[in-house]
């Protein structure tokens, strides 16, 4: 495993961390626990989850179930989560006020049975809570010592120029990473996210790094999906991601894959990896041997080339949830 710095901080992580949106919906605790001990395995450092994981009847679930199963390893890993959803079933806004801040923090800091958080991340816009009132919050949590970066995740450029600009007039810690959907089928965040994340030196947290599964080759146009699959399972996330631009740009991608003799999920990850502002590709997994292949998938390094070539391939084309 090869590791990284987080932005523009002297913190290193991983260069494949572990998603942990399966914890509590996906899978139980002892599965959660095999797919734990195999990424600290492998050497995966960065573990990502956030307060609403677990599943509408379950907030809260993947913290706990982390939290159960990282124990004395806690402190040897950097631990990312995030807060701003609705936490209760029926209830749709999403909250960034001080209020809410103080209260989900201490929420998450017991469910995940630790004192600190290393980076803490507002994980949807708030429409109604100015940015000021937020990023104080977080600064006051950061001198507390309850946490010790901030990050944001899902926010539009603007906001996050506006958040940047804020920390600099007010001397506030700033947001130093942002989180967002990034794979060779999902690229919209190079036209205005990607550019501002580099000026202000921001750390990217790509996540669906393998489009839902898309760039696995698990799937096949006009074949069914697998049972346990998350197409069979989600329909919207098939209807999403399974048109026929994004097959195209699939099968493209496997002939520039199988004309060098790598996969898919290889491609997936070197890719991604080959953006200098890349911190950490978030994957997620329900089983070891996935972790593991994911692991195993960062070897391949582009080169300029290969880069450009793909570049002159069908893209895909995905709509924002």
């Amino acid at each position: 495993m090869n590791y990284r710095k987080l932005g523009s901080t002297g913190l290193e992580v991983s260069e494949v961390g572990l998603g942990c949106n399966n914890f509590g919906m996906r899978i139980d605790l002892e599965a959660t626990r095999k797919v734990v001990d195999k990424a600290i395995e492998v050497g995966i450092t960065f573990f990502d989850t956030a307060d609403i994981y677990g599943g509408p009847n379950n907030a809260g679930g993947s913290e706990k179930m982390l939290g159960e199963v990282l124990g004395d390893r806690r402190k040897n890993i950097v631990l990312a989560t995030k807060f701003c959803g609705p936490m209760l079933e029926g209830r749709t806004r999403r909250d960034a006020s001080r209020r809410y801040i103080m209260m989900a923090v201490e929420a998450s800091l017991q469910r995940l049975k630790t004192d600190w958080i290393d980076l803490y991340q507002l994980h949807f816009p708030d429409a109604l809570t100015p940015q000021e009132e937020t990023l104080r919050a977080l600064d006051d949590l950061v001198h507390q010592g309850k946490v010790r970066y901030i990050g944001c995740s899902n926010l539009p450029a603007w906001q996050i120029v506006e958040a940047q600009w804020i920390s600099k007039h007010f001397d506030l810690n700033r947001l130093i990473t942002c989180q967002d959907e990034y794979s060779l089928i999902m690229r919209g965040i190079e036209r205005e996210k990607l550019p501002v994340m580099e000026a202000y030196g921001m750390g990217l947290l790509p996540y669906f790094p393998l489009a839902c599964g898309l760039l696995t080759g698990k799937y096949q146009r006009g074949s069914a999906a697998a049972a346990d699959s998350r197409f069979a399972n989600i329909q919207r996330l098939a209807d999403r991601y399974g048109s026929d631009t994004n097959w195209t740009a699939v099968e493209a991608l496997q002939k520039f894959c199988d004309a060098r003799g790598h996969s898919l999920i290889e491609l997936a990850f070197g890719w991604l990896l080959a953006r200098p502002s890349v911190a950490s590709v978030i994957a997620g997994a329900t089983k070891p041997e996935q972790v593991e292949m994911n692991a195993k998938a960062s070897g391949w390094v582009l080169t300029p080339a290969e880069l450009a070539e793909i570049d002159k391939l069908p893209r895909g084309h995905v709509e924002f949830l």
